[in-house]
């Protein structure tokens, strides 16, 4: 990440080393983050990346600790990256100057962004707007979501690229796979954050047309895959399928139940057909995930991408392709597992996770031979064939996610922090409270669609000055600081620094007005 290091791994572990005890690691980890964490150089970064692991990373580990070092952090880190939403229509561009707070269209494919990308920074920016009262972050999420609705997806299936300029869907190809996941995953996931109806109507939606359009099984098992339509709705269906799209196992179990065991949610007054459709689509997903790994013989782990077969003389569900055959550690299907166990209590989705697990200990651990050699970890060239060629590899998330939804498949401590029932992951697996009430409204309402939310409601006087409608600004006077929370000691080492969250914008100015006069404030805090 060039010349200077932005610590990756460090940051997106934090969380991990907190769960797992840790604590020399953690403490090497909080100085490293204290001391030489430095956003303040001129370095392109991708801006989903950046906001999941390193801003994801801050915020979690600021959630389980309550230090303010990683939300001071956060806040810089947050600052920087506000500069991608600066868009016409504030779709976020793919990546932003850290220095200059400048987002860069894509130097690929037409400059436009990623779907998934563009819509899975919200549970991050939402979560940072609460610890610091920071209006400007929540509109830039939301802005987002209202501009890619606009777009009108039909049945709730989005194209894999928009453009950041006019908002548009770019292509037809439609997936749960690469470009396309997490957008699926953070509709629910906002609506068991901040309880925003329209986030759950969205995701509803989505499912629907999931099922419509996408769901098949295969020959001769049986197994239920999510396929792709490269050609959009009405054209053929595509039976390649990412490993990607296992944590769409996990996403229908939520969904279902937002977090409660599966007996107590079926028993509620607001169970559902439709609820019961989401629970019986995570066992088969989640099942079919498990065979990826099962039914390669030759390492028990999956490939990145297997072809489903549907012909009725089939002798094997799927077949690898030459280019697929690598295994990059991912999470997915273990993340799955996670919830399907700790939902559902079977334990089969334990044994499963122990079979792969032991599976990537025996593959991917590498070690330089001395007495006291520590194990290293590192992604693979093929999966289809033993020994498998390794790469020299290891990505952050195979700490933090893969590893991490391992630990908590096993881990029988009752932790309220850990608890699914207050929680939300986000899509790097870094966990964030649920807010009992959201800080502040929503801002937008869908077209046509919503004839009312409850978080629209008219607001009294003292609700609108509740929700800080005369400015955006962190007063950091103490009356204006939420005694709840800790923004005070936060808000007044950034006061020292002369630093603010944000600089100061009416709301009434168009959000990209906003968002340029943001960036214009930091070229000047850096300049002096």
């Amino acid at each position: 990440m060039g010349k200077q290091p932005l610590g990756w791994i460090i940051v997106d572990s934090l969380d991990t080393l907190m769960l797992m005890k840790c604590d020399e690691e953690l403490r090497e980890a909080r100085s490293w983050v204290k001391h030489e964490l430095d956003y303040d150089f001129d370095y392109n970064v991708n801006t989903f990346e950046t906001t999941i692991r390193m801003l994801g990373g801050l915020l979690s580990a600021h959630y389980l600790s309550e230090d303010d070092v990683y939300l001071e952090q956060a806040a810089r880190l947050g600052n920087k990256l506000l500069g991608a939403f600066g868009s016409k229509k504030g779709i976020p561009y793919a990546s932003v100057n850290l220095k200059s707070g400048q987002g860069i269209p894509s130097h690929v494919d037409r400059g436009a962004s990623s779907t998934a990308e563009a819509t899975s920074v919200q549970l991050e920016f939402k979560y940072l707007a609460q610890l610091t009262g920071e209006e400007l972050y929540w509109r830039a999420a939301e802005q987002v979501m209202k501009s890619l609705d606009e777009a009108d997806p039909t049945d709730g299936l989005v194209p894999i690229y928009i453009q950041p300029e006019t908002a548009k869907f770019q292509g037809n190809l439609i997936r749960l796979g690469s470009r396309g996941d997490s957008y699926y995953e953070y509709l629910l996931k906002q609506y068991l954050q901040t309880r925003e109806p329209v986030y759950l109507e969205m995701y509803l939606e989505t499912v629907a047309g999931i099922r419509k359009h996408l769901v098949r099984y295969s020959k001769p098992n049986n197994l239920m895959f999510i396929g792709e339509l490269e050609r959009g709705i009405g054209g053929p269906l595509s039976t390649k399928m990412d490993h990607l799209v296992c944590f769409a196992g996990g996403m229908f179990a939520m969904g279902a139940t937002e977090g409660l065991d599966y007996e107590t949610a079926r028993r509620l007054s607001t169970w559902t057909d439709e609820k019961e459709q989401q629970m019986n689509m995570a066992k088969e997903l989640t099942h079919t995930c498990y065979r990826m790994y099962h039914d390669v013989p030759a390492t028990g782990l999956a490939p990145e991408i297997v072809v489903f077969k549907e012909d009725a003389n089939a002798d094997k569900d799927f077949y690898i392709k030459p280019a697929d055959k690598h295994n990059l550690q991912r999470p997915e299907t273990v993340e799955s597992l996670y919830y399907l166990y700790k939902i559902t209590g079977d334990i089969k989705y334990r044994e499963w996770g122990w079979e792969i697990f032991e599976n990537f200990v025996k593959h991917t651990k590498v070690t330089s031979g001395g007495k006291d050699s520590k194990p290293r970890y590192t992604s693979l060239d093929d999966v289809t064939v033993s020994p498998p060629k390794l790469r020299d590899n290891m990505e952050s998330f195979w700490l933090s996610e893969t590893l991490k939804y391992l630990y908590l498949l096993f881990d029988d401590e009752t932790d309220p922090k850990w608890d699914l029932e207050n929680i939300v992951f986000n899509t790097e697996a870094h966990p964030f409270p649920r807010y009992t009430k959201a800080p502040f409204a929503t801002g937008w309402r869908r077209q046509g669609k919503l004839e009312s939310l409850e978080s629209e409601k008219k607001e009294t006087p003292a609700q609108e000055a509740e929700l800080g409608n005369a400015d955006t600004d962190l007063d950091v006077s103490e009356a204006k600081l939420k005694a709840s929370r800790d923004n005070e000691a936060v808000a007044e080492a950034l006061k020292q620094k002369g630093e603010l969250p944000v600089a100061k914008q009416p709301v009434a100015k168009p959000l990209n007005e906003q968002v340029d006069s943001v960036k214009e404030e930091l070229v000047k805090q850096d300049d002096v």
